[in-house]
């Protein structure tokens, strides 16, 4: 058996729940399907299709900051954890309400800034078609399409909007730069005129792979682990363009520190900055819905999908009213609901603890005392098979309320890119034991 690291941070899988470190990775997507998410048209995406890249969209913003493009390519970037031999593009317009038509839609390798290895760019096709109309509230899935895909790529996803759109479906903290071209379909160019860029993922909800990578010698289909969250899982105040979130350090671990014979893990972040366990964000759209109601959209509907990591509830408590403050039980009732989903998936599900914030804008000794108890909570209630306990790694042994200095970003709560790496070393590698 293969020994992992110990120490802060690290706990194993609870016993109780160590059948299911043997359950079945399930397939999710669909040609052209509405919010309920489906598991059927994935089916043509042979070999056990894995997500291999994927983000949570959220909206529809409001009027002022409404996304909109009028006859325009937009050049999406984005980096795969997992490789392949063949792909699959997910996109969505489930926060629309009108229809939406893409006209042409390619990938390729993403060379620098708006360009595309030239030899790459391929084109995609949704049910042999080059371009398909995505209903309101619906999805579209591209046709699978063979595509050499190393682990770890960065890839371009260009798609041409021949109409004028509005882009109601988007995640809007992506800290990576991304393109919208000149007039005109740009999508099969390696080199593309640009007329202004993007710090979003407008449309793009999922990249899907299948097969082994190129020189893989690895037989064993993928599965993919669902990282829901808040701002801390989106990656708040890491380096742009750099994919130092920690979801990104912990795909390079696991790849680097996977055993022989184990399969390869996707890493999927489907964190929302801003995002709530328990109650949806009125004030701020775009921060989605609550994380309890999100598990059929961003999590049951990825490819692959057979784990799921949660690290979310610091929002509730700092926004809670102080005349009715949200409670660590509340907190806990709302863990246990999405644990016991994944279970009923035949997943596995990862708690982390929340990291201190004394020093934020919002923080209480009262407010600290509901994330120390829902964090005891996460550690010692037995809802998840393993724990990831961030706090222990993140917080000051002298001062347990704060973050480390090396760790702090600045604004005292989210930690800057050391601290996302601590994040990921603090995963427990035995939760993905074969």
């Amino acid at each position: 058996m293969t020994t992992f690291p110990s120490g802060p941070g690290v706990q194993p899988a609870r016993p109780r729940r160590r059948a299911f470190l043997r359950g079945a990775a399930g397939l999710a997507a669909g040609l052209a399907h509405g919010p309920a998410p489906a598991q059927t048209a994935l089916a043509a995406l042979a070999d056990s299709p894995c997500a291999t890249w994927g983000t949570a969209l959220t909206g529809p913003a409001p009027a002022s900051s409404m996304l909109s493009f009028n006859n325009q390519t937009l050049r999406l970037i984005v980096r795969a954890s997992i490789g392949g031999a063949r792909v699959r593009v997910r996109l969505s317009n489930e926060w629309g309400n009108a229809a939406l038509q893409v006209g042409a839609a390619w990938l390729g390798i993403h060379a620098a800034g708006a360009n595309v290895a030239a030899a790459s760019n391929r084109q995609l096709r949704f049910n042999g078609k080059a371009g398909a109309t995505m209903a309101a509230g619906a999805t579209l899935s591209s046709d699978a399409l063979d595509f050499p895909l190393p682990p770890f790529a960065g890839l371009a996803l260009s798609l041409y909007l021949p109409g004028a759109v509005q882009a109601a479906s988007v995640h809007d903290a992506a800290f990576q730069t991304s393109y919208v071209s000149a007039t005109g379909d740009h999508a099969g160019a390696a080199a593309m005129a640009v007329q202004r860029t993007l710090y979003s993922w407008p449309l793009l909800a999922e990249i899907d792979a299948a097969g082994p990578a190129p020189g893989s010698a690895t037989a064993a289909p993928a599965s993919a682990l669902v990282a829901l969250g808040d701002s801390l899982t989106d990656g708040a105040r890491s380096s742009g363009n750099a994919d130092r979130r920690w979801p990104d350090y912990l795909a390079r671990r696991l790849a680097a520190q996977r055993p022989a014979g184990w399969a390869p893990v996707g890493v999927v972040n489907r964190g929302i900055s801003g995002n709530r366990l328990l109650a949806d964000s009125a004030d701020t759209p775009l921060a989605g819905r609550a994380a309890v109601e999100r598990f059929e959209r961003d999590v049951a509907a990825t490819a692959g999908a057979r784990y799921l990591a949660v690290l979310v509830g610091i929002n509730d408590i700092i926004r809670s009213p102080s005349a009715n403050p949200v409670t660590a039980d509340q907190l806990a009732a709302g863990y246990t609901r999405l644990a016991a989903r994944a279970h009923a998936r035949g997943m596995l599900a990862l708690g982390a603890t929340m990291p201190p914030f004394e020093g934020y804008t919002w923080y209480t000794t009262a407010r600290d005392g509901v994330r120390r108890r829902a964090n005891d909570w996460i550690r010692n209630g037995g809802a998840f098979d393993a724990v990831a306990d961030f706090d222990a790694v993140l917080r000051d042994p002298r001062q347990p309320t704060r973050l480390l200095a090396r760790y702090d970003s600045g604004d005292h709560l989210h930690p800057q890119d050391a601290g996302y790496e601590a994040m990921a070393q603090a995963v427990p590698l035995g939760l993905f034991a074969p």
